[in-house]
């Protein structure tokens, strides 16, 4: 356990020999807005690292140095959260990037495969997950936390290297690429209070009601944190859409609403609460997003939607790959509707080549899906013409 700097600096400079290391994090966040990063492992070939980020005068300089250390690949196994942790904690983003869970659904695993499942699949292991949901906060940590800590990026070297092995041979690096750009991407990681809308399931209709949550999530987002609390903790979302849907202007109205705690019309975040529901109402309907992105989908459309569902399967099982990574049911929904035209990437790239290509042929009639020896198969329309039994017909004179 790493608990002092210089400890930390002389692993770290050990760690930066090596060609590739693994990192995994525990964190609590179920009392705080931003996760609270309470244990660090990391590990090369031959040396495992646990470094306690709560020791005392402990300054982790060196270790976003190595995460930002374009020599060694940092191998996360499902990244985002992490990433999350050490973008907020030093702006440092791991370069380059290798995220297991997003190789493995490359690679034919399954989608949102688990680690349990790559450590059983490709190092022959098994994970104790009991002390998973531990306070990882409180020291010290028992053995069993040591040892569960310590087996999230041992068996993880074994998984890395094996799936890199397959991805090169496959041809895939780019498809991990993609992926991993995104996982990159500081717009990621960017919690911005005017995007906090976005989250939420739509439970209002009308231009003013959905200029008002706008604004009233916005001021949720950013109360919490200011102070670091969970979105919760200020108001539940039922609240948010009671807000729009009655849009109160005074603090009697606000006292009124059923989803609005008793005595909040008194309490110092109100007046900003007020507001934003103002600033809501005032917002111009040009500003105010159409909240489905695109018009309605025509109808009769769902039968094409299956068709396609049936394809996706089809051409993932003759690539070994998870079909989320492809395109999703919205995605399927875009293309039946809007052809070439619909925004997704299934339509892109490597995924075109796949899936996409064949989606807009299946849709145009140049492509059919057939039952052949009790298996499913694409034939090209004109080639099941040609196969076609000539059937003879009495024409009369």
């Amino acid at each position: 356990m790493i608990t002092t700097t210089p400890a930390l600096e002389a692993a770290c400079k050990d760690l930066s020999q090596a060609p590739y290391v693994t990192v995994d994090t525990e964190f609590m966040r179920d009392q705080t807005y931003w996760p609270k990063l309470c244990l660090i492992q990391v590990a090369r070939q031959g040396a495992e690292y646990l470094i306690d980020p709560l020791a005392d005068g402990l300054d982790l300089t060196s270790f976003y140095d190595l995460m930002r250390n374009k020599a060694v690949v940092k191998v996360f196994h499902a990244a985002r959260q992490d990433i999350e942790i050490f973008f907020h904690e030093a702006d440092a983003i791991p370069d380059p990037l290798f995220d297991t869970q997003v190789a493995a659904m490359v690679c034919g695993f399954g989608e949102s495969v688990g680690y349990e499942t790559l450590v059983r699949k490709l190092s022959n292991g098994s994970v104790d997950k009991s002390s998973r949901f531990t306070d990882w906060s409180h020291r010290p940590l028992t053995q069993k936390q040591l040892d569960y800590a310590v087996a999230d990026v041992t068996f993880l070297r074994t998984i890395y290297e094996k799936l890199a092995v397959q991805i090169t041979q496959t041809n895939r690096t780019q498809w991990v690429a993609d992926e991993m750009a995104i996982l990159q991407s500081p717009s990621t990681y960017h919690l911005e209070p005017v995007n906090a809308w976005k989250r939420l399931k739509m439970r209002v209709k009308g231009n003013k009601a959905v200029g008002v949550l706008m604004q009233v999530a916005a001021w949720r987002e950013q109360q919490a944190q200011e102070r670091n609390v969970p979105r919760n903790r200020i108001m539940k979302d039922d609240g948010l859409f009671e807000l729009a849907n009655q849009r109160p202007q005074n603090g009697d109205a606000l006292e009124k609403l059923r989803s609005v705690p008793r005595g909040f019309s008194n309490s110092k975040a109100a007046p900003a609460l007020l507001a934003a529901i103002k600033t809501g109402l005032n917002m111009r309907d040009k500003d105010i997003p159409i909240i489905n992105g695109m018009p309605p989908l025509p109808s009769g459309i769902g039968p094409l939607v299956e068709l396609l569902k049936v394809l996706l399967k089809l051409r993932c099982e003759e690539n070994n790959v998870a079909p989320k990574l492809i395109a999703t049911v919205s995605d399927l929904e875009q293309i039946a509707a809007y052809d070439e035209k619909a925004q997704v990437s299934a339509l892109k790239g490597w995924r075109y080549e796949i899936f996409g290509r064949d989606a807009l042929a299946l849709k145009n009639g140049e492509l059919a899906i057939a039952l052949k020896h009790n298996k499913l198969v694409l034939l090209k329309a004109a080639d099941m013409v040609s196969a076609s039994p000539q059937v003879e017909t009495d024409v009369p004179d």
